[in-house]
């Protein structure tokens, strides 16, 4: 057999009896691989039984929450001990169930009028931090793959939280939602944001199909392009090198740094978001050629109206609210609101996206 699979009480029997019976009649294990798990107990880590009343009906949680919750449960679980399950324990898997969801319905929204087969942009072509997006997209697949062949499933659980909520939702997403929102519908910036989130999409659903199944394949039924998820291989992602990755995790890291200032002015009452606040920026060589090679594109990265980068001996922040007019379409605020008479409340920008040849992108 491929694989023997049963309880951690199966050490001492089948398997046991099954491999001194082979070992003497053929000289080899009757299996290539033996997996085993524990048990399931409550939150206090007694065994679940009717005279105690602890149990977990599944058919109860499948008409509450729904049969992805208990597959989300059991997947989240290290079941080489025995796994604890309660309404507390599950309420956080829902929880986790729903920033997944939330993050696949984003990448679906922001791909329905992208044609892979005419809208791709190619990976040399597309913006900086897009080809980031689909680097750390590779290296992430690659590790979900190498859990997946050893069957550790609640890693690849963990992590794809994380990189719902850390990697897309707490930065790239982020990032991408002011040239997905305002840039024309066909440029090349934005094209290039649908090439890196078609790529993530396919991805992302073959990640997470062996357990949240149903939602895989829901999704895989407006998107994809054969009859079920189920029928499909893990694809390879264009990446660049590891010199990209250190790049972008150093420009995170500043990232953080400079939202923390901003929160600070914000948590004050001076700036209502990040889009409010100027920035100025002191960097040591390393950190200033790091940042300095974004241009202009480096405030959207940051997510503010303004960012001013200073060369010094250390990384320091200061921030303080913009004195400039709000944009009501991009809502960032800038000196050339309403310069164009024909169009009194946006920018520059925003007239030049709408009705001119539409601002040049190159980095994010």
């Amino acid at each position: 057999a491929d694989l023997y699979l049963e309880g951690h009480d199966q050490h001492r029997g089948w398997f046991h009896s099954s491999l001194l019976l082979a070992s003497a009649l053929e000289g080899r294990a009757p299996y290539r691989g033996l997996l085993t798990h524990g048990f399931t107990v409550d939150s206090q880590g007694r065994k679940m039984s009717k005279s105690l009343g602890n149990g977990i009906d599944p058919q109860e949680i499948n008409k509450k929450l729904g049969a992805e919750i208990i597959r989300l449960w059991v997947a989240a679980s290290d079941y080489s001990g025995d796994i604890a399950g309660d309404e507390k324990i599950l309420a956080r898997v829902v929880d986790a169930y729903r920033r997944i969801r939330n993050t696949l319905r984003f990448l679906l929204a922001n791909v329905s009028d992208f044609d892979p087969a005419t809208d791709t942009v190619p990976f040399d072509q597309m913006l900086e931090i897009d080809r980031y997006a689909l680097t750390r997209a590779a290296e992430f697949q690659a590790e979900v793959l190498a859990h997946y062949k050893v069957y550790e499933f609640h890693p690849v659980v963990a992590k794809l939280q994380l990189y719902c909520s850390e990697d897309l939702g707490g930065f790239y997403l982020d990032v991408l939602k002011d040239r997905l929102y305002t840039t024309a519908p066909k440029s090349l910036a934005r094209r290039s944001a649908q090439t890196a989130l078609y790529q993530i999409t396919h991805a992302m659903l073959r990640w997470m199909a062996p357990f949240l199944s149903f939602t895989a394949e829901e999704a895989w039924k407006v998107f994809g392009k054969s009859d079920s998820i189920f029928l499909e291989t893990y694809g390879s992602i264009t990446g660049a090198d590891e010199g990209m990755l250190a790049k972008w995790s150093r420009l995170r890291e500043i990232r953080d740094a400079v939202n923390k200032e901003i929160e600070s002015l914000r948590a004050a009452g001076q700036v209502g978001s990040s889009l409010q606040a100027n920035v100025v920026l002191t960097a040591a060589p390393e950190d200033h050629a790091l940042l300095a090679s974004l241009g202009d594109d480096l405030k959207f990265v940051f997510i503010t109206s303004a960012i001013e980068l200073v060369a010094g001996n250390a990384l320091q922040i200061s921030a303080r609210p913009s004195s400039d007019a709000k944009c009501e379409r991009c809502w960032h605020y800038r000196s050339d609101v309403g310069q164009d008479a024909a169009h009194p409340t946006i920018c520059g920008r925003c007239t030049s996206n709408l009705y001119g040849a539409g601002e040049s992108r190159v980095h994010a």
